[in-house]
């Protein structure tokens, strides 16, 4: 095919060769490849669904011969399918999907031909988790951690996913928030080897030859970022790629998806940010960021050639692009894509959930809450809109639900007509028809809210007086500080208890301690982290093969999450299940996620399976060792003989 392309083109016969030169080394083994890649397998039904995205995806263009090609078509299998006939010992040991370090049993080593080249002692995996636990313990700096995490998936990647999965509580703010807001304005100290795409403006025209050069060739999860705006911390550039690398490896470690069908990407445009282009450690592009017309035409060029390379139900999120471009994408490609951005989706989801769970200790529908936002940014517009949906879904009309939402950003009060200006279409379908009013703590006065959420990333905006005047409104008032990393929270768990007379229903984006109050209660403050949605919507999105994802898919994930906050967890005033448990939370809302989609119409994996959770559970990814060596068996010996003469 790549043959018939390029002389269509007119390219001359050396690129043919080149070509077949590339197709050759494609196929390849890479010791950079997260895991093996799997053989293609048949097409399973997918093609109708792609042919109809297809010609959305083209924007009423006519397709081009090279727009139609496809490196893959339908729906493959899930298995490993590394094909051992092409494994040597020493692969066994250099790839991180294959090491087993000491783990390998004498027999293994001995016909792998790597026998002493591992100290004799055979290990199990359990020894090895906990030998990973006494050595990053070791380290005090939160950066070290991450730097040996890091490391250790870059050695081991079973041992690295059980050792996640086995300390989920402790290894989580390390892999992600809020330590990787740190390793990412550190990134250019902490990169040591490929561990995702970089794609840049100057790859337009391009972008699939970029996609080639990724080793493996079932990919199903992509996350990507331009790094505009990365956590609460700016625009970092290049340095972004800790967030889809960190993301990534939640999506196995949390939901089962196997770490060779996922790419972390970004794209570099470049970035605004002074003191990144002044850094000499500074891993990308030295340019002020690139707008306009050549960065729509690179967005949509990705965009097509990750149809073209992965299929068009290859699952691309979008992650901590700037607000400009964060709704403007979503609305762009969302029919016409697999595709979601969890700031805005994913946040609303999980906020949402803890609202939800939060109405069983408050005797309330959603509908009868008064609801301030301190922030008009992709979170929190994405939160107001989910509980429009939510709401409506109670019987409330939409126009009395959006006025039950009150939003502040930098400008004040978003009301009709504001003289400040600063509103935009989604900011206006919530705008109050009311006087400006500048402040949050006036907003709070006026509007005397019984829910407050922070999602702006303004350290310490809930004031102490915010706090008790929203302690004097309510019984009990419900605070959410999501803004992460931790210097990035609106309050500390202790300053909304402490400020309400312990009654407050608090949960946050980053991590707290465990609070006593002065009548010796114990509080467990919840921590509304995505990681709670993204890992089991995904895996559900990627088990049913769907093509395009709707809003009624977020917000069964919320009700689905909601639903697993379990009694005790309220008694201690947890808005959301212990972390421990995030695993199963993962698979009961990728059960939710595959059951809505069968009954849609919405699922292209056929036939529907009898079990779905079964099912669910038999495509994850397992972190204990597989055999090294591959399966032995007797053949008879009664066949023919033939004499030698």
């Amino acid at each position: 095919m790549e043959y018939l392309s390029r002389t269509m083109n007119g390219n001359s016969g050396k690129c043919q060769v080149n070509g077949t030169v590339r197709d050759i080394r494609e196929m390849k083994r890479s010791e950079s490849a997260m895991s093996p890649a799997p053989p293609a397998h048949c097409n399973k039904t997918g093609v109708p669904f792609s042919a109809v995205k297809q010609s959305q995806a083209t924007s009423g263009r006519k397709c081009t011969y090279s727009e139609m090609e496809r490196d893959r078509i339908g729906l493959w299998g899930s298995g490993d399918g590394q094909p051992t006939s092409g494994l040597s010992g020493l692969d066994h040991l250099k790839h991180p999907g294959l090491n087993k370090g000491m783990a390998f049993t004498i027999e293994e080593r001995q016909l792998l031909g790597i026998h002493g080249l591992l100290p004799p002692r055979v290990k199990t995996q359990e020894e090895q988790v906990e030998l990973c636990k006494l050595s990053i313990d070791r380290y005090e700096n939160p950066l070290n951690k991450y730097i040996y995490l890091m490391g250790l998936l870059d050695r081991n990647e079973h041992l690295f996913y059980r050792f996640v999965a086995d300390n989920v509580a402790e290894m989580m703010p390390i892999v992600y928030t809020p330590t990787v807001g740190l390793a990412c304005q550190k990134f250019g100290l902490v990169y040591r080897r490929p561990r995702g795409l970089f794609i840049t403006i100057h790859d337009k025209g391009h972008v699939y030859d970029v996609l080639k050069n990724w080793p493996e060739t079932d990919v199903r999860a992509i996350v990507v970022t331009d790094g505009e705006r990365i956590l609460g911390l700016g625009d970092l550039g290049a340095c972004g790629m800790g967030i889809p690398v960190g993301k990534l490896a939640l999506y196995t470690a949390l939901g089962g998806i196997k770490p060779h069908q996922c790419l972390p990407i970004t794209i570099d445009v470049g970035t605004n940010t002074q003191s990144m282009l002044d850094d000499p450690l500074y891993i990308g592009l030295r340019q002020r960021r690139v707008r306009g017309s050549d960065y729509d035409e690179l967005l949509d060029e990705f965009m097509r050639a990750v149809v073209r390379r992965y299929g068009q139900n290859c699952l691309v999120q979008f992650e901590d692009f700037g607000n400009a471009n964060a709704f403007r994408l979503l609305e762009k490609y969302r029919n016409k894509y697999c595709t979601f951005n969890d700031d805005i989706q994913g946040t609303a989801a999980v906020a949402v959930a803890g609202l939800l769970a939060s109405l069983r200790l408050t005797q309330k529908r959603l509908s009868d809450n008064v609801i301030v936002f301190q922030g008009a940014g992709e979170a929190a517009l994405g939160i107001a809109e989910l509980c429009v949906m939510a709401m409506k879904g109670e019987g409330t009309p939409e126009q009395e639900a959006r006025c039950r939402i009150w939003m502040v950003d930098s400008k004040g009060l978003i009301v009709k007509n504001r003289p400040e200006g600063g509103l935009n279409v989604h900011k206006e379908r919530f705008a109050q028809d009311h006087a400006p009013v500048r402040t949050l703590a006036e907003v709070v006065e006026v509007a005397r809210p019984s829910v407050l959420i922070g999602a702006a990333a303004i350290g310490g905006a809930f004031t102490p007086e915010i706090l008790r005047k929203m302690a004097n409104f309510n019984e009990k008032p419900v605070i959410f500080a999501l803004s992460n990393p931790t210097s990035k929270a609106e309050c500390t768990a202790e300053e909304a208890y402490s400020n309400t007379d312990d009654r407050a229903i608090f949960a946050s984006g980053s991590p707290f301690p465990e609070y006593r109050s002065k009548s010796g209660a114990l509080f467990r403050p919840g921590q509304g982290n995505n990681s709670y949605i993204f890992p089991g919507l995904a895996l559900g999105i990627i088990c049913a093969g769907i093509l395009d994802i709707s809003d009624d898919f977020m917000l069964l994930a919320a009700e689905a999450l909601a639903e697993i906050v379990s009694d005790d967890d309220l008694a201690y005033g947890s808005l959301y299940p212990p972390l421990h448990m995030i695993k199963d939370c993962s698979v009961k809302i990728a059960k939710k996620i595959v059951e809505h989609a069968y009954n849609t119409g919405k699922a292209s994996v056929q036939p529907q399976p009898l079990d779905t959770e079964e099912f669910i559970r038999a495509q994850m990814y397992s972190v204990e060792y597989g055999a090294a060596l591959p399966p032995a068996y007797p053949w008879p010996d009664n066949q023919p003989r033939v004499a030698i003469i």
